[in-house]
């Protein structure tokens, strides 16, 4: 590829992978510059301990065996926030992850990689509530539905199928007089299968073989957030990253070339004619060897995500903008379980465990327009008890007075005798995890240490205090989750009240209407736009952000095309 291309994206992840086939399938020259390493490629035949090659741009490269070799089941080896391969770090587990500060303490589970932080998500794709859309963001929600529809069948999505934890779930929900919803665009509270990016249990997809296919689908095995591998191909792989179906897809374009081990440290501008500040290339390290690499375009797409996207405008020294970096969203989190006894689990359902690690991680749900989302999750041993009984704002529960008010039996830390107890109980524990629809507030931020700087420049201090309205709702999800489990009939109620700090969701810290325009192109440097979670005007009312996140990648990259180069 030449020394200039039409567009450049920094980051290859929820949006930016989107965009790169998007804007690859219209004929432009596509650069992507992803700061992580590229399991699953021929050219990486051993992504953690050698540099290989510096760039793919060929659908035949990709390799599913190194796919299966790198994505192991052993929890540690994949998600340790240190040396785990899905961590935010360099390629090279040797070295430490990349520097992030939060006052409050706290972890961010994001990762790099070619896929970004899709590598490990549950692929839960439900849209926005439009009630959190319209009269609210600079375009209705009308105007997003198309953008969802081509991504719902490109990715694809449908109703997750359900095991015995969905089931568990819907009849608690039914016998608490909630209602079953039917569309996706959801304006009253009630329960639905998960609308999720996994490739259903079912042979071939009809047509999709001679595509370069979906060969085989979901085998419910449960330990796919340590990286789906089930597949033939890496475009089959069940569980849709964007590592395994936006990425194979932009790179049978032939227009696509994709750089991993890439970390770019600077956005590049100069002025045109009119004297406007334009974007017309990038710095970025090579994340092996430490050598800084100039790359130039004609339109530079910011798909870093909600943390890197403003930490990059401001290393950069970008025009101020009081909104660059601000307006953090991350819908603040909580989990409710359930222990039942087998006996009622046999009368209600037929078989005698719910067996949470069997399924899809999270195949049901309740939204509540106004209030969030309560999911059911499931996932292996290690992770779940770590969620549920290891993070809590509350200190100890045998430290704690029980508390007849509340419709839990269980709050805070679990330990010792009662966390064996817990734990040889875990094949009949229903669990579901709480999104806050919190509050927009300028204070919750990302902003850079004035003084500690990593290789990459000025490191990221991320602040986040939920507001008091973020705390009513979250409470009376907690109430509703735990309504819905005891009339399934659990006999123990566990809520593990997670502090504000765990940063899963991150959205809203480059807002369309505030940094960017309806187009998503920043006000005050032309040429540059943004195709991540950063440019969500808020947290959709709770839902999942990745499938609105790429809707507007979709739509972004038509704008892109129709602005600047048809």
């Amino acid at each position: 590829m030449s020394a200039e291309v039409d567009v450049i994206i920094i980051g290859a992840g929820g949006g930016g992978a989107v965009a790169a086939n998007e804007l690859g399938q219209k004929g432009l020259k596509i650069l992507v510059l992803e700061a992580g390493p590229w399991y699953g490629n021929s050219k990486w035949p051993n992504p953690n301990t050698e540099p290989g090659a510096e760039s793919s741009s060929s659908y035949e490269d990709l390799n599913v065996e190194i796919l299966r070799k790198s994505f192991t089941d052993l929890e540690d080896d994949m998600n340790n926030f240190i040396y785990g391969k899905f961590r935010w770090g360099p390629a090279n587990r040797n070295i430490g992850p990349w520097s992030r500060d939060i006052p409050h303490k706290g972890f961010t589970w994001q990762n790099s990689g070619v896929g970004g932080t899709t590598l490990h998500y549950f692929a839960n794709s439900p849209r926005a509530f439009p009630q959190a859309v319209d009269q609210i963001w600079p375009i209705s929600y009308q105007e997003l539905i198309p953008y969802y529809e081509m991504v719902e069948k490109t990715l694809p999505v449908s109703p997750a199928p359900a095991t015995p934890k969905e089931d568990l779930f819907y009849y608690g929900a039914q016998k608490a007089g909630w209602s079953l919803l039917d569309s996706p665009n959801v304006t009253s509270p009630g329960y639905r299968p998960q609308p999720n990016a996994i490739l259903p249990a079912r042979g071939l997809l009809e047509g999709s073989d001679s595509q370069g296919g979906f060969p085989g689908g979901c085998t419910l095995r449960g330990h796919c957030v340590n990286g789906c591998r089930i597949g033939r191909t890496v475009d089959g792989i069940a569980k849709r990253s964007t590592l395994v179906s936006y990425i194979p897809l932009a790179l049978r374009t032939g227009n696509v070339e994709i750089r991993p081990n890439a970390f770019v440290i600077q956005v590049l501008t100069d002025t045109d004619d009119m004297n406007n500040l334009q974007a017309i290339g990038v710095l970025y390290r090579d994340t092996w060897t430490g050598e800084i690499v100039e790359v130039r375009g004609k339109i530079v797409v910011m798909s870093a995500g909600g943390i890197e996207t403003p930490r990059l405008w401001l290393n950069s020294k970008l025009p101020d903008n009081p909104w660059v970096g601000r307006g953090l969203v991350n819908h603040w989190f909580d989990c409710i379980s359930g222990i039942f006894d087998e006996k009622d689990i046999l009368d209600i359902l037929g078989v005698p465990e719910v067996k949470p690690y069997v399924g899809q991680n999270a195949a049901a749900r309740f939204d509540y327009p106004g209030l969030g989302v309560v999911e059911t999750f499931g996932m292996s041993p290690g992770l779940y008890a770590s969620l549920l009984y290891g993070t809590s704002s509350q200190g100890y529960h045998f430290l704690h007075q029980s508390n007849p008010y509340v419709p839990w039996d269980v709050e805070g830390l679990v330990a010792g005798v009662q966390l064996k107890e817990f734990m040889r109980n875990y094949d009949r524990t229903l669990s579901m995890l709480i999104f806050t629809d919190d509050d927009v507030k300028q204070s919750n931020s990302v902003t850079l240490d004035p003084v500690r700087k990593d290789e990459n420049g000025y490191i990221p201090v991320i602040n986040y205090i939920p507001s008091e309205q973020d705390n009513r709702r979250r409470n009376k999800l907690a109430y509703i989750a735990s309504d819905i489990l005891r009339k399934a009939g659990a006999k123990t109620i566990i809520r593990s009240n997670w502090p504000p700090d765990v940063f899963i969701h991150i959205t809203s810290t480059m807002r369309m209407g505030y940094v960017t325009d309806r187009n998503c192109e920043a006000f005050q440097v032309k040429k540059l736009f943004i195709a991540d979670n950063s440019v969500l005007y808020n947290g959709l009312g709770g839902p999942n952000p990745t499938l609105t996140t790429q809707a507007l990648a979709t739509r972004t990259s038509e704008k892109i095309f129709d602005l600047y180069f048809r």
